[in-house]
């Protein structure tokens, strides 16, 4: 486990996954859901090369299949630590055998974590040292405490986007697949009344959302602000009743219903070309009340 720290904020990052375990204020409150086994072991799982499900757990490269889980194998892989220091780390995965037999590319992907005053950059770059384009997805996923530690109660906690978010939303299927219908929005201009109704049928999936940070938490009290790039869909989640709240924003999304054609073909899937690269990043700010 590595631990970087500031003197407002620590955090500490596993290897497994590179999958971000705590994040604490100077209080030693912990902003990052614990990972309960009743509700979730998850807490911040890195998602790739897909995100979401596949139809039949099964990706097409030219024609051949390959058995690919939800979300990925980055959050069941070993990163190298690449690089360590006081308040920050960077976290490296290289495609290698096993990979290459469920996924036939060459990639390298660095996982970076950041401390800086009391907010927490997490950047990933997805480097293609191959000689043919790299399709892929890519996702963040981190399960917040649901209440916040001293933020309210749990009821009074709301999302406030930065834009208003009059768009449909969308959803999945019992099998995880993407489905057609388009569903109302539960945003009322910027704000997201949060309750354990709306994840009644998983999780609420914008597709476009206008905005590019939001803010988690009670008016008037302390909360979290958090602000993605290169990540242009957003999924919020949760189990009814558990304890946190996920906030993930995608590159990509579950493959839609009826579609059944080659990866690279997906809507949401991107392509790296040879010797290029791409980031995705997502901070997280702790404010004061």
């Amino acid at each position: 486990m590595i631990r970087i720290f500031n003197d407002r904020l620590s955090a500490r990052i596993a290897p497994l996954g590179a999958e971000l375990q705590s994040l604490r204020d100077a209080e030693g409150r912990d902003y990052l859901w614990d990972g309960n086994a009743s509700w979730w072991t998850g807490r911040a799982p890195i998602l790739f090369p897909i995100v979401g499900t596949l139809a039949g757990d099964v990706l097409r490269i030219d024609g051949v299949e390959h058995a690919m889980p939800k979300h990925g194998f980055a959050r069941r892989s070993t990163f190298e630590v690449a690089e360590a220091g006081e308040d920050y780390a960077t976290f490296r995965l290289e495609a290698d055998e096993a990979t290459r037999a469920v996924y036939p590319f060459d990639f390298t992907l660095d996982m970076s974590f950041e401390l800086a005053n009391a907010t927490l950059t997490m950047t990933a770059t997805l480097t293609n040292p191959g000689n043919k384009p790299l399709p892929a997805s890519f996702g963040f996923h981190p399960a917040f405490r649901w209440p916040l530690p001293g933020g309210g109660m749990r009821a009074e906690h709301r999302l406030r986007f930065a834009e208003p978010e009059p768009a449909p939303i969308r959803r999945i299927d019992t099998q995880g697949l993407l489905t057609p219908v388009e569903h109302p929005t539960p945003v009322e201009g910027r704000n997201l009344a949060l309750h354990d109704d709306l994840f009644e049928e998983d999780a609420l999936i914008f597709l476009s959302p206008e905005s590019r940070s939001l803010r988690f938490g009670v008016p008037g009290e302390s909360g979290l602000e958090i602000v993605w790039q290169g990540l242009p869909e957003l999924g919020v989640w949760t189990r009814p009743g558990a304890p946190y709240l996920c906030i993930e924003p995608w590159q990509g999304h579950s493959d839609p219903q009826g579609f059944s054609g080659e990866f690279r073909d997906k809507p949401g899937v991107i392509e790296v070309a040879p010797g290029a690269e791409r980031q995705f990043r997502m901070t997280v700010t702790v404010e004061a009340a």
